[in-house]
């Protein structure tokens, strides 16, 4: 992660909680990023999971749950959820 990424956390994020989401796309996908990494890569979530996983960072986890779906961050079929983007600790 980079300074500026860093930077950026630490604007919208306040002790693990979402102040808001950032209206420029690049700050907003920032923000997707690091909230993708909840979800682990290969294992598939219900919707309530995802819903539970998203409200424990922000009230409006609907809206969030579809930014990260517009921005490919997740990918969702039949009301299964799985990570479909983002970056990957190593």
């Amino acid at each position: 992660m980079s300074g500026d990424e860093d930077v950026i956390l630490q604007r919208f994020f306040r002790e693990g909680r979402l102040l808001s989401v950032p209206r420029q796309r690049a700050k907003r996908r920032v923000v997707l990023d690091h909230l993708a990494a909840s979800f682990e890569p290969g294992v598939r979530y219900s919707e309530n999971q995802v819903n539970d996983i998203l409200r424990s960072v922000y009230d409006d986890y609907v809206s969030l749950r579809r930014h990260l779906i517009d921005d490919g961050f997740l990918a969702r079929e039949a009301g299964i959820y799985w990570r479909a983007g983002g970056s990957v600790d190593v």
